[in-house]
């Protein structure tokens, strides 16, 4: 692979992302340039210490909890929760990568070795940041939409966990759809990237693809733990988002509404 053609493809997509968004009027469009100029850094740097990390189990671990830390502070900003569920939201994405990978591993579906460790961990780690953003979003927008039906439960007595259920289970469903779809069309839209590289690094076909299943069954698995976990702690908000400011922000556990 020439290094000098790789940098000019990848300076004109993202020249051209730009200049769509841009002229769509679209929110933020330097966004696209920047994160090429982020995952440039980010992937020169990871393939300086990969070679060290591959042969480590407890570099593998420190890697991965890193990675955990960084989904944290991406699901925070994108859901616009306070900086203090941290510690919680971290520990949903803990569980939510780790139940996954104790299956795979214990199973022996996999050899517990760090170089599976970090290929599996990584992807399912990256799965339930976009499983969690999209969750507080869609979750924040039912709330939205869905106020004068919550409203109307909470008259009727309900408790504000259960007047929102319904705007929980919405979210949680948006949320799942891009998980879903990718496995529902894996050899048939997509070609996954789990798959192309264990092919290219010389894997059999067979075998390639059962990595692959493994990779697409722990993303659904840590999916649904997210939007269970996220349903649950987000579920039963003190205030509605009024549409205006707050209305990318998701809800909030408490014991009163406010409109």
């Amino acid at each position: 692979m020439d290094p000098v053609a790789v940098v000019v493809a990848v300076s004109v997509l993202a020249a051209l992302a730009f200049a769509i968004v841009a002229v769509l009027r679209l929110e933020s469009p330097w966004l696209q340039p920047i994160a090429i100029g982020r995952a440039v850094l980010q992937l020169g740097l990871l393939s300086l210490v990969l070679t060290g990390v591959l042969a480590d189990g407890v570099w593998v671990g420190v890697f991965l909890a890193v990675m955990v830390g960084a989904a944290t502070a991406v699901v925070l900003r994108r859901a616009r929760l306070p900086w203090r569920d941290a510690p919680r939201l971290a520990g949903v994405l803990l569980v939510a990568a780790a139940v996954p990978m104790t299956v795979v591993f214990a199973t022996g579906a996999l050899p517990l070795e760090p170089r599976y460790l970090l290929a599996v961990g990584g992807i399912v780690v990256g799965s339930t940041m976009t499983v969690s953003s999209l969750m507080g979003r869609s979750l924040a927008a039912a709330l939205v939409t869905g106020r004068d039906e919550i409203e109307g439960w909470l008259a009727l007595g309900a408790t504000p966990r259960t007047a929102a259920l319904r705007a929980v289970r919405t979210a949680a469903s948006t949320a799942l759809i891009p998980s879903t779809d990718q496995t529902r069309t894996t050899g048939i839209v997509t070609l996954p990237g789990a798959f192309v590289g264990a092919v290219f690094a010389g894997s059999p076909p067979l075998e390639a693809a059962g990595f692959q299943l493994i990779v697409l069954a722990s993303i659904l698995a840590a999916g649904a733990i997210c939007v269970a976990a996220l349903g649950w702690l987000l579920g039963a908000p003190t205030q509605l988002p009024d549409g205006g400011a707050d209305a990318g922000t998701a809800a909030r556990p408490g014991r009163h509404y406010s409109k």
